[in-house]
Order: structure tokens, then sequence, then C-alpha cells
């Protein structure tokens, strides 16, 4: 029984599809396998989505990593802010200022993406560790905070 990691399968594969077999040793005489002589499987690794058509296979990386975490969270925001706006009563073309309390986490990861938050929801400002405005309680992906928008 022999395993093929994904590197070496796809060589393998390669070599059953333009010779018709397999070809290998093992203890130091060369073996020959048909494609009918093996069982060909493909297994999912935990992360990864896959999907085949034919010859052709696509693997999507579905791993998430802190970037697109903090992305994920910066969509809400942006989500948020702008229900808000609306609820408010605002114009789209209004600008606002923004406020933001009660939450480190997503106080830090508005503080990294600032300036895009800012142009996402025509913000002149964002203060932070106090309130103003229209305010509202949010979960945002799980995270508690407070929120307020201000036409300016």
């Amino acid at each position: 029984r022999k395993y093929l990691s994904e590197v070496d399968g796809s060589a393998a594969m390669d070599e059953l599809k333009k010779n018709g077999s397999l070809s290998f040793e093992v203890n130091g005489s060369p073996v020959s396998l048909a494609e009918e002589d093996l069982l060909i499987e493909t297994a999912q690794v935990e992360g990864y989505v896959s999907q085949q058509q034919g010859d052709l296979t696509v693997v999507l990386d579905t791993n998430l990593t802190p970037e697109l975490v903090e992305e994920g969270f910066v969509r809400e925001l942006v989500s948020k802010i702008q229900t808000m706006r609306k609820e408010a009563g605002f114009e789209v073309q209004d600008h606002i200022d923004v406020f933001e309390a009660g939450n480190e986490k997503l106080e830090g990861i508005m503080r990294k993406y600032e300036s895009g938050l800012k142009r996402e929801v025509l913000a002149e400002s964002i203060t932070y560790g106090s309130l103003d405005g229209y305010t509202k309680e949010w979960s945002v992906n799980g995270e508690a905070v407070t929120l307020g928008v201000r036409k300016v």
C-alpha cells in the first residue's frame, strides 16, 4: 500500500495519464501498475475546499488569517455605522463624526483601519472611549460595543 502526498500524487497522476501505468521500485525491483490495479481516492484536508470537474481541480484555502478576521470586523463596523446613519436620518452625502466605546479589541481594529473606515462612512473623525450623537449598542461578530454617529 503506497500513499502519495499532494505533490507526489499530482506527478503520479500525470505519469499515469501519459503512460497508462505508474512505475516505481520496491526493494530494488521495478513495479508497473495500470490504472485498473490502483485504488485512487481524493482526501479532503481540513482548511481547504476543492472542486473537481474532469481533469481540472481547484483548491481554495479557507483558513482565516488574522488579517482576514480583522477585515471581517471592519466590514461589520462599516455596516453598523451605515445603518446608524440611516436610522439617524442623515443624508447619503452627509459627513459624520464616529464614536466608539466599550471594546478594546474593536478599538484596536478601528485604529488600525481608521483611514479606510473613515473613507467608507464619510467620517471626519473617530473618537475612542466616549460617545456623542445618535448612539446604539451592537454585537459585532460577538464583540459588544457601543457606537455613536453625529452629523458634522
